[in-house]
């Protein structure tokens, strides 16, 4: 059994998932596929090889028709940095990092990374250590601090910034060792409801709705996974949050968007109405912000019984278990917990190889026409025999659609 046989077992164990549907999927490639000592690949073709498992078993469940899913790692990887390889009409869109996001060295020798993105991040950065929005000048005045009281002082502030630790140091550190204690993925029964089954389409998720209030990379990649596989996908956002356009072009095939803003009583109705509609429920807000407009996952749940409340993989294993079984799921996942997970697939001797460039996934990419232009973009990167997986709405500019569903 090859690694990311192992890692794919250890997820689908994890989530609950048929130990016998393991039988027909096959995983290909190894590591290293890139410059680094972690086994990305490895991480990348378990985490879409469940994905797509988890599309066959729905599909099974509901025609009683199994088929055959494979990933290459090589796609996985690719699909795993999508955004580096967009192109629109041939010309590489604006990075979405901004000029301070990296390393810097601080001034009692150790590193930290500064995570300044998103505009109001930036700003509030570049405020607490007084100086202008340029790399050059962030490091000289990271330069003039100590990386951990630099970085207390800007989590105090509410902005993202972590110094770098060795593995020790992180497994001492109080987050280290809460992360210890918690499980890598969690699909909790927050409610009752009558058992639905998973679609009614052509599709393994056709005629799943999903409400997507995420952004960035981890939420919408997530939505763009369950498009993939036929769910209608309904983004939200809000007309005063901020974008980065490289990530909305490439996270944003497949889905419908629109813009409301919950300070607006009418708007936050109409989510409510969104929601009584949905089957599935993703959002990346911090801890606490949705609650505050009463929309935890238990009032959610209250909204529309049999709810998945979460991401990508887990949703699908939930929507398993609603329709055999009814209720309504919390999924509980979290990105540090995720990167504990890749650390303990172990290390490979993977520094000195060059890294997979654009011609190198050059026969993995799919062009799409959309408002932006033409998008030159990763295809999805799992097969299914069956059922493929694709994308069958382009990308478009946040709030371009109706808060309403489609069908």
């Amino acid at each position: 059994m090859t690694e990311a046989a192992v890692a794919l077992e250890q997820l689908w164990s994890v989530a609950g998932g048929d130990p016998g549907a393991l039988e027909q999927i096959t995983l290909t490639g190894a590591d290293p596929l890139l410059p680094t000592d972690f086994k990305i690949g490895t991480a990348a073709s378990a985490v879409i090889g469940a994905g797509a498992l988890a599309a066959a078993e729905l599909w099974r469940h509901r025609t009683a028709r199994g088929q055959s899913v494979s990933v290459d790692m090589r796609a996985a990887v690719a699909a795993f940095r999508s955004e580096r390889y967009l192109r629109v009409d041939g010309q590489v869109p604006p990075d979405p990092r901004g000029e301070i996001f990296g390393f810097y060295r601080a001034g009692d020798g150790r590193w930290i990374q500064l995570h300044g993105a998103m505009p109001h991040h930036r700003d509030g950065i570049t405020s607490l250590l007084g100086c202008e929005s340029t790399r050059a000048a962030a490091a000289a005045a990271v330069e003039k601090s100590e990386a951990g009281q630099l970085e207390d002082a800007l989590a105090a502030a509410g902005l993202p910034a972590g110094m770098v630790r060795s593995r020790a140091e992180w497994w001492e550190h109080a987050q280290g060792q809460a992360l210890a204690a918690l499980p890598l993925l969690e699909i909790v029964r927050i409610g009752d409801a009558r058992p639905e089954p998973a679609g009614d389409g052509l599709r393994p998720l056709g005629g799943v709705r999903v409400l997507d209030l995420t952004r960035v990379i981890a939420g919408p990649v997530c939505g763009r996974t369950l498009a993939s596989y036929g769910a209608e996908v309904l983004l939200v956002t809000a007309p005063h949050l901020p974008n980065m356009p490289r990530l909305v072009m490439d996270t944003g095939l497949g889905k419908l968007s629109a813009s409301l803003d919950l300070r607006k009583a009418d708007d936050a109705e109409t989510l409510r109405q969104l929601i009584r509609g949905a089957d599935v429920f993703c959002q990346s807000y911090r801890p606490g912000a949705l609650a505050r407009h009463g929309l935890s996952p238990e009032e959610v749940a209250r909204l529309r019984p049999g709810i998945v409340y979460l991401a990508a993989f887990g949703a699908l294993i939930a929507l398993g278990r609603r329709a055999r079984e009814g209720g309504s799921y919390l999924v509980r996942v979290s990105l540090a917990q995720t990167g504990r997970w890749v650390d303990a697939l172990g290390r490979v001797e993977g520094r000195r190889t060059p890294d997979l460039t654009l011609l190198a996934v050059d026969d993995l990419l799919a062009e799409t026409d959309t408002p932006f232009g033409r998008l030159r973009h990763v295809a999805p990167p799992a097969r299914l025999s069956e059922t493929p997986a694709f994308w069958s709405r382009p990308a478009v500019p946040p709030g371009t659609h109706a808060p309403a569903w489609a069908v």
